[in-house]
């Protein structure tokens, strides 16, 4: 036991290293690929019509004129003092811009979450406690079939029922400064109902994945000899083995956010940071872009950092093997 508490320190010192390196190759990647965007902000400011003149002195003023090698080099010296730098097109600060739609952002997966979590973990149980039935074979069905449709896809069809059919929900995620939590609610629950369909499938799948593993542990038959019901055996024997794979799906989910809202808040014309990186990418907006995109990796990268220090945490043989 000592020995797992005193190698404890430095497996959190190499994820948390690994986690930063991966950052820093992430930013990187993200100055590349707004370096190759067609077009540039001088051109989506001033418009088609505008000035070889015009665009010489806009591009020298947001220095765009300088060497992408040394623009590099300047915008990770700023980001990493806590500096995003300036949009483009609002002249206003990236981090203000980016730290309103983040929270627009954090709110709908919140609500997504509440949604799709905690029925799709029962959910999944339930359909390892009944393999093999017309239930477990019904949902599978039912979970495979949402999987295959796009979000965009899922989120039109939920607005033609519940917005334009029946009347009962906004098609639009109409978000206003001082809103209280029922407009809130309703204006998002089509957004996140979206969202919450896109990953239960999941979440049910590798729920039932990693229960069915527990099941056919040699513990669970010795508890099935000595009388314990079967579902005793899964919430307290089988449930405490499998919490390491288990955090690894919700942080996995919660990943799966960083992809799916932006194809969510677009539709639904959702005030998010996804929304945002869009429209920055329209009028290439490359700070605000640089910015969205790093805060989106960001999450991600810290999500499955900290799902894999938990889990490493939960199960003394992945922290003895580390």
């Amino acid at each position: 036991m000592a020995g797992d508490l005193n190698a404890l320190p430095m497996m959190l010192v190499r994820r948390l290293g690994s986690g930063a390196l991966t950052l820093l190759f992430v930013a990187s990647a993200i100055f590349l690929a707004t370096e190759l965007l067609p077009g540039d902000a001088a051109t989506a400011i001033l418009g088609q019509d505008a000035t070889a003149e015009g665009l010489a002195a806009l591009r020298e003023r947001l220095g765009l004129d300088r060497a992408p090698h040394v623009r590099y080099f300047e915008w990770l010296w700023h980001l990493l003092s806590g500096d995003l730098g300036i949009s483009y097109g609002t002249k206003s600060p990236v981090a203000a811009l980016v730290a309103d739609r983040l929270w627009n952002t954090l709110r709908l997966a919140a609500f997504a979450a509440t949604l799709s979590l905690p029925a799709a973990f029962l959910l999944g149980v339930s359909s390892a406690m009944r393999a093999g039935t017309a239930f477990d074979r019904g949902l599978s069905a039912i979970a495979l079939t949402i999987i295959s449709v796009p979000e965009f896809f899922v989120g039109l069809g939920l607005v033609f029922v519940f917005a334009v059919h029946a009347g009962m929900f906004p098609a639009l995620a109409i978000v206003r400064p001082g809103q209280d939590a029922a407009a809130f609610l309703r204006a998002t629950f089509l957004p996140a109902l979206t969202l919450a369909l896109a990953i239960a499938p999941h979440v049910i799948r590798m729920t039932r994945s990693n229960v069915m593993r527990g099941l056919a542990g040699p513990f669970v038959e010795m508890a099935v000899l000595k009388g314990i019901p079967r579902r005793t055996i899964v919430w307290r024997h089988v449930l405490p083995n499998v919490v390491g794979p288990l955090i690894n799906v919700a942080a996995l989910v919660l990943a799966y956010f960083i992809a799916g809202v932006v194809v969510v808040e677009t539709v639904f014309a959702f005030p998010g940071i996804g929304r945002l990186m869009v429209d920055a990418v329209a009028t290439k907006d490359a700070p605000l872009v640089q910015a969205c995109a790093l805060v989106l990796s960001s999450i991600y990268v810290g999500v499955n950092t900290l799902a894999d220090i938990a889990a490493t945490i939960a199960n003394p043989r992945l922290r003895n093997s580390r």
